[in-house]
């Protein structure tokens, strides 16, 4: 981090900061605004973009900008740029194909619009910095793929768990540890939840009930984990994770099959548990007189041993990512190679032919990690994949979906997955 915030006053002194661009002004878009307009040092959001324009006008109003530009083409967005003034637009594209834009930040939570954004900005080599984790575990491997291949950085953000987890786990391979288990704290799951059961909450807290919904019933559990398995290269132990029940995190040591987290490691989540935020890592170390040493420094017996942050603040830890990418070349979550994890779709009750799937954090089906040879094995439907897909026969509640159960669209998402399995032998 300090050479992060060194390069990034070398920026604001030089007169040249990073530009970004924001598609995206939902709550969490708009989180992300006013924190960008602190303002970041050496950083600057020139642009936002999104379908209601008003909510992007909102968003630079929140952050204490009261004059912004309305623009529909390039040449007045890139116009805008060069007058050092802000600008709002209904088309996201254009913030892709400007010259005068380092970093598009997608923050939709949209799989089919999300995909269309981002390799309409890959295409023209912009870096990518997605806050959409219902993308990113769909098919975020085909998406670092062609990034990788145009020069640029597609990465996730610290701030989310599996940018904490993955900041601590890099940190603590650098300092000689060999990490075998990583993930996230959560207070609570129950899979039937739906936006009218979390509807009161979410207008309490000035937030989308489906968000809100999709956090309940563990499908955004399920694909951040997927995130950190991708990114890491950890399986799950078993379909769904372990998720044991412990009064502080530094338990989860002995709570994980220890065969398993030796055996290419594991994700997985502590329920209930202090300091109730944050994210974990465990690490083995079986020198006996290393082992002494980390006694002696508190930190148990061995030989695994948990080390944790205790918080996740998403739009406040955005900031390091968009200087990883941009000054480093540096992602701080994009997945390995292929998948090692999906999240697929398992119905929240009973469905019947002809129905309409309505995606994550709806009242029709909820997601669940399991491993990628297990997804492919048996032809699973990703969650990913669900919204807007019509099913072609009757499904018992709690059930696996496959891609037999549905009508397959002609869809941007499907066509990348298709190619993402191709690819990686799926």
């Amino acid at each position: 981090m300090v050479i992060v915030d060194t390069e990034l006053e070398k920026r604001e002194r030089s007169g040249k900061p990073i530009h970004v661009g924001l598609v995206g002004a939902g709550v969490m878009g708009r989180m992300i605004a006013l924190q960008l307009l602190t303002p970041i040092t050496g950083m600057k959001l020139v642009a936002i973009a999104n379908r209601t324009v008003s909510k992007a006008e909102r968003a630079y109003k929140e952050g204490g900008v009261q004059k912004f530009n309305m623009v529909s083409s390039k040449q007045q967005l890139q116009s805008s740029i060069e007058k050092g003034e802000f600008a709002v637009t209904d088309d996201p594209f254009l913030l892709c194909n400007v010259d005068g834009i380092d970093a598009i930040i997608e923050v939709t939570g949209t799989v089919e619009f999300g995909a269309n954004v981002v390799l309409q900005a890959i295409e023209n080599r912009r870096h990518v910095v997605l806050v959409n984790a219902e993308l990113d575990s769909t098919i975020g491997s085909i998406l670092k793929q062609r990034a990788d291949k145009a020069g640029i950085i597609l990465t996730n953000i610290d701030g989310d768990e599996p940018g904490v987890a993955m900041t601590l786990l890099r940190y603590l391979k650098t300092l000689g540890f060999r990490p075998v288990g990583a993930g996230n704290l959560k207070g609570m799951i129950d899979p039937y939840r739906t936006p009218d059961t979390q509807k009161e909450f979410a207008l309490k807290y000035d937030q989308n009930p489906r968000i809100v919904t999709s956090f309940a019933d563990g499908t955004k559990l399920s694909m951040e984990e997927a995130i950190l398995a991708n990114a890491s290269g950890f399986k799950v132990g078993k379909r769904g994770m372990y998720g044991p029940k412990c009064a502080h995190v530094k338990e989860m040591t002995k709570l994980l099959p220890a065969d398993q987290l030796l055996n290419g490691g594991l994700v997985d989540y502590a329920l209930g548990a202090e300091p109730y935020t944050g994210a974990y890592v465990i690490v083995h170390e079986d020198n006996p007189i290393k082992q002494k040493h980390l006694s002696y420094l508190k930190m148990g017996d061995g030989p695994f041993y948990l080390f944790y942050t205790p918080y996740h603040l998403p739009h406040i830890q955005l900031p390091s990512t968009i200087a990883r990418a941009v000054l480093f070349h540096d992602a701080t979550t994009a997945p390995l190679n292929g998948p090692s994890c999906d999240v697929i779709t398992l119905a929240k009750r009973d469905l019947k032919a002809g129905e309409i799937l309505d995606g994550v954090g709806g009242f029709t089906c909820y997601g669940v990690i399991d491993n990628a040879d297990v997804v492919k094995n048996n032809n699973l439907l990703p969650m990913g994949l669900t919204e807007g897909v019509r099913i072609k026969r009757n499904v018992s509640k709690d059930t696996a979906l496959s891609y037999d159960d549905i009508e397959i669209p002609a869809s941007v998402p499907f066509k990348l997955r298709k190619e993402q399995d191709d690819l990686f032998n799926r």
